[in-house]
């Protein structure tokens, strides 16, 4: 069961994002995020969303590579995924091998984001 929702909740995050679908990334992102970008910095929900809205990220391949996660309590996930990534970065191609931490938490019935990382992977 878990397996199945961990595979929903991610090709879930993966098509908004491929999509822009600022509305579903709303939903999918809690309020409290906390995100650590590839270069360090951190980021909040209204930082990523408005990245989405603007259009100044917009990922145009999300092929996943391998994942693995691991149930820390009843309402929290944490998901490790790699990936290979192509990414507009403010209208400059960036692609690559990319490794997320995801931690993944229920409120209110909903799974949402709480926490990530992402980091680029050596070739």
């Amino acid at each position: 069961m878990h397996q199945a929702l961990v595979e929903t909740l991610e090709a879930s995050l993966r098509q908004a994002q491929l999509d822009g679908d600022v509305d579903s990334l709303e939903r999918l992102i809690d309020e409290d995020l906390l995100f650590v970008g590839p270069d360090g910095a951190l980021a909040s929900k209204a930082d990523d969303l408005a990245l989405h809205r603007s259009g100044a990220v917009r990922f145009t391949s999300h092929e996943p590579t391998d994942l693995q996660w691991r149930l820390i309590a009843p309402d929290v996930l944490v998901v490790a995924l790699q990936a290979h990534l192509e990414v507009l970065v403010h209208g400059q191609p960036v692609a690559g091998a990319y490794r997320y931490t995801r931690v993944w938490a229920r409120r209110e019935e909903q799974w949402r984001v709480v926490a990530g990382h992402v980091s680029a992977m050596p070739f």
